[in-house]
């Protein structure tokens, strides 16, 4: 179950949280044995963020694996998710970051896997 969290200084109105989250899991395919089904999807809007002490109009996102996965498939994957946030949210690139965190253990369905 891969999890994503986007943090953002915009307020997302139910239309475009949906629309990014539709985006997100249709662009999951793009890691191997990762699918929409059980992709987890978290927004954070309306925060603050400061680059450098300045305040900027940006984004952080955070995606959680289940599992080691492939290199090229999530350098594409994050460039896929950056475009898509600047598209939607106006949100320059250099003001968006991403990490990936991959896990060995997993808690879902009432147990550890």
């Amino acid at each position: 179950m891969p999890y994503i969290a986007i943090n953002t200084v915009q307020e997302l109105t139910s239309a475009k949280k949906e629309k990014i989250k539709s985006e997100l899991g249709r662009l999951m395919s793009i890691i191997p044995t990762k699918t929409e089904a059980g992709l987890l999807v978290d927004f954070s809007d309306r925060r603050t963020m400061y680059k450098g002490g300045v305040s900027v109009d940006g984004a952080f996102v955070d995606l959680r694996l289940f599992g080691k996965s492939e290199l090229d498939p999530k350098k594409l994957y994050t460039t896929e998710v950056f475009d898509l946030l600047s598209r939607e949210l106006g949100i320059k690139k250099e003001h968006i970051y991403m990490n990936i965190g991959e896990y060995e253990t997993w808690g879902s369905n009432g147990g550890l896997h």
